[in-house]
């Protein structure tokens, strides 16, 4: 069966102005340098996403722009598949899964853009033996890169090793 990598991101550092949908606020400038930085460091692990699966919410979306200056930057030449999730904004761990699940087979790379406590409490449902205990979940612009071997329709609890965890800093 072929190996797939699901790489977890949570949305860089983002602005809190008051008055503002929290669907609506944007990222300070700190999280734009570092969500460049976390594309450079998936370019230099060769993780370059077949599939992007990014919240609906602008933090996020402009993290992804953010990780894909920073992929292009580190020489990466074609963008991925890109869908915007409803989902991924308002919902759980179940929802981030069932996102991911029906997603094309063909996709051996997928990078999930997401919030906390989601994306943190998915990477330790994903590899729950691997969890350290001191994990006090993903810090803003940090991913966690899992492996699995199976199908994506099949991706559940404890199906995913965690191979990696890296905070991106510019």
């Amino acid at each position: 069966m072929t190996a797939r990598t699901l790489v977890l991101l949570r949305h860089a550092k983002a602005d809190d102005p008051p008055g503002l949908k929290d669907i609506d606020r944007p990222l300070v400038m700190r999280g734009r340098l570092d969500a460049k930085a976390a594309g450079a460091w998936l370019a230099t692990r060769g993780l370059l996403p077949d599939l992007v699966l990014c919240s609906a919410a602008r933090r996020t979306r402009e993290t992804w722009h953010g990780v894909a200056l920073g992929l292009a930057e580190a020489g990466a030449e074609s963008g991925p598949e890109v869908r915007y999730e409803r989902q991924l904004y308002s919902g759980d761990v179940d929802d981030l899964l069932d996102v991911v699940r029906v997603a094309d087979e063909d996709a051996a790379t997928i990078l999930v853009i997401g919030h906390n406590p989601t994306v943190s409490d998915a990477s330790v449902r994903l590899a729950p033996d691997e969890a350290a205990e001191a994990f006090t979940g993903l810090q803003t612009a940090a991913l966690a890169v899992h492996r699995c071997t199976g199908p994506w329709t099949t991706l559940g609890p404890a199906t995913a090793e965690l191979v990696e965890r890296h905070t991106a800093r510019h």
